[in-house]
């Protein structure tokens, strides 16, 4: 499998408008009693590790500049080292990520354990 880089593929033709609107819900959704009993269970939604509040942000799974929306089915809390790994991807483009980080883990794997087998030959 060849490597490719996401940032060479991945197309942003974002609508300011949507952006702008969306990023205000967002706003007003910071004030609900549901975003803050997230904040207040202080877990990324992606590493899971626990945070305190004031270390945690509001994060979009489909990015708004994507054609995400500002609602509770695609808002998240996670940790601010979280998000910004995350950027403008979407939960497809990270998986896929990770698989191909993955993939050439497995092959750097697979060819150092030829080499090493290689050596245990050549020093019999």
């Amino acid at each position: 499998m060849s490597s490719f880089d996401f940032d060479d593929w991945v197309f942003i033709d974002k609508d300011e408008q949507h952006v702008k609107r969306e990023r205000k819900k967002a706003r007003e959704l910071k004030k609900t009693q549901w975003w803050h009993n997230l904040l207040n269970k202080g877990i990324c939604h992606f590493c899971h590790k626990k945070y305190p509040a004031t270390e945690l942000t509001m994060d979009h799974l489909v990015p708004v500049s994507r054609g995400g929306k500002s609602n509770k089915g695609n808002i998240v809390v996670c940790c601010k080292e979280c998000n910004n790994l995350k950027k403008y991807y979407t939960p497809a483009e990270i998986l896929m990520r990770q698989l191909e980080k993955e993939e050439a883990e497995r092959s750097s794997n697979s060819n150092n354990g030829e080499d090493r087998n290689q050596n245990l030959l050549e020093e019999e």
